[in-house]
């Protein structure tokens, strides 16, 4: 166990008034551990790679497009979307191999019903088989119906219930903190209950997404659980910082001395 927590800056949410290359040399001026994207796809690889080098911060992750028409929140669990599914995993399985990163996360998209279950399942199977050559771990991620109504994957028990039936072993669950407070409640016992499945921890506050200094979640609490169970990975900062994010990083120099 290291003598810190470590952070990493997703940037999908922190420092989005730049280039993400110029986001990445942010985070590291900042002081985080390593960054994550949500779609760096459209970015040059060469101009990425060049600034986790300059900074020395590894990608963790990225995740799958949500997909191209409106409305689209991920399509792995939309049926009749199956060729696009397995087509978003590809890229997602490629960009991560490209920028180093061990870690895709499989947005499931908006549905309900046995067809979804099935296609879902069918396109978890297919994206383990993918990144398996490549030593990356496929995270599944539920999203609080609040946010995201009709999102497949609605909370933990469902995500450790598909975990569970398709046994795969680089299988795991991207525990949201803040999706978990909007939709169950009782953070840390679920961190207890489901750390063995984890494979990815991010956060925000709650409710309204915000720093994680603001709202109703302890996040001192909780990075203390998260540090005793163990956990020496990078904890993912997703929250809306609001127009400056250099201004809303109080947290992370308090956070350093849990």
């Amino acid at each position: 166990m290291t003598d810190r927590l470590a952070f990493s800056a997703n940037l999908g949410f922190l420092w989005t008034d730049r280039p993400l290359s110029d986001a990445i040399r942010a985070a590291g001026a900042a002081g985080f551990d390593a960054v994550e994207c949500h779609w760096p796809y459209d970015a040059p690889v060469d101009s990425l790679c060049a600034a986790m080098a300059e900074t020395g911060l590894p990608m963790l992750s990225v995740n799958t497009r949500r997909g191209p028409r409106p409305g689209d929140f991920g399509l792995s669990a939309v049926p009749g979307r199956e060729a696009e599914a397995h087509a978003a995993i590809a890229e997602a399985v490629n960009g991560a191999v490209a920028l180093g990163a061990r870690m895709v996360h499989v947005m499931a998209g908006k549905s309900r019903g046995p067809k979804a279950h099935a296609a879902y399942h069918n396109a978890l199977r297919h994206a383990c088989a993918l990144a398996k050559p490549h030593g990356l771990t496929i995270l599944i991620e539920p999203i609080n119906q609040k946010d995201a109504p009709g999102y497949f994957l609605r909370d933990t028990g469902h995500a450790r219930r598909i975990i569970e039936t398709l046994g795969l072993p680089n299988l795991k669950l991207m525990f949201d903190c803040y999706h978990v407070q909007r939709a169950e409640g009782d953070v840390i016992h679920h961190l207890r209950d489901l750390l063995p499945l984890i494979g990815h921890i991010q956060f925000a506050g709650a409710p309204d997404r915000g720093p994680p200094d603001q709202g109703e979640l302890n996040y001192a609490a909780v990075f203390q659980e998260i540090a005793a169970l163990g956990w020496t990975a990078p904890l993912g900062a997703e929250y809306r910082p609001g127009s400056d994010t250099d201004a809303t990083l109080g947290w992370l120099s308090r956070a350093r001395g849990i």
